[in-house]
């Protein structure tokens, strides 16, 4: 699951950061496969991944994001049992060891808010493995590549996403996708030849 899951970020190079339900027709409409969703709650957050995984796309929730889910062992087993998504997102580092404990992916968010997060960070990454690291905000190049350097986890970056040149400049310092909540970039990137998304991501 998770080499599968790689090689569609490696030839997506994007994420649909899903935050309304409007929004989940608009992602399927697009080439995309990989959705980190972050709207519903307890009642129909099952209907959504249900919805997703039908259509064959990975589908990740933002645990934070999700009222109802509690932020322990049983919530882990709750999600892994029943709603069944493929991983989770999470700020996090006690969540990430529970998913991997219920055999669930794990993407860890870390926001680059000053020296002490970055370190604090890196050394949360090191203790937990997530199977991505989703950096935030996602307008910070130069320290894409630094992390990478020192975590050798798969880069996610995300946050004040606007416009193409922000997702290329990402790519280009080694991020191996980018997430972002604007559908006109996923309809934009998701339908776009796939050699020239690899060329973007490699020049």
């Amino acid at each position: 699951m998770n080499e599968r899951w790689l090689e569609c970020l490696r030839s997506n190079r994007l994420i649909a950061a899903i935050k309304s339900p409007k929004h989940l027709e608009m992602f399927l409409n697009t080439g995309l496969q990989v959705a980190f969703l972050q709207t519903g709650n307890i009642s129909v957050i099952k209907r959504y991944v249900d919805l997703l995984k039908e259509q064959q796309r990975f589908v990740f929730l933002h645990v934070e994001k999700i009222p109802g889910i509690s932020y322990d062992r049983e919530g882990l087993q709750f999600l892994a049992k029943f709603i069944k998504p493929h991983g989770i997102v999470t700020t996090k580092s006690s969540l990430v060891q529970l998913a991997k404990k219920e055999r669930l992916m794990a993407v860890q968010r870390l926001f680059l808010v000053d020296t002490d997060a970055v370190e604090n960070g890196i050394k949360s990454i090191h203790d937990v493995q997530p199977d991505a690291l989703e950096i935030m905000p996602g307008l910070l190049p130069e320290m894409i590549g630094m992390i990478r350097k020192q975590t050798h986890v798969p880069i996610i970056t995300g946050g004040l996403i606007q416009h193409e040149n922000h997702i290329e400049a990402a790519l280009q310092s080694g991020a191996v996708s980018v997430s972002t909540s604007r559908p006109w970039l996923w309809k934009r990137w998701g339908n776009i030849d796939r050699e020239e998304v690899h060329a973007r991501g490699e020049n």
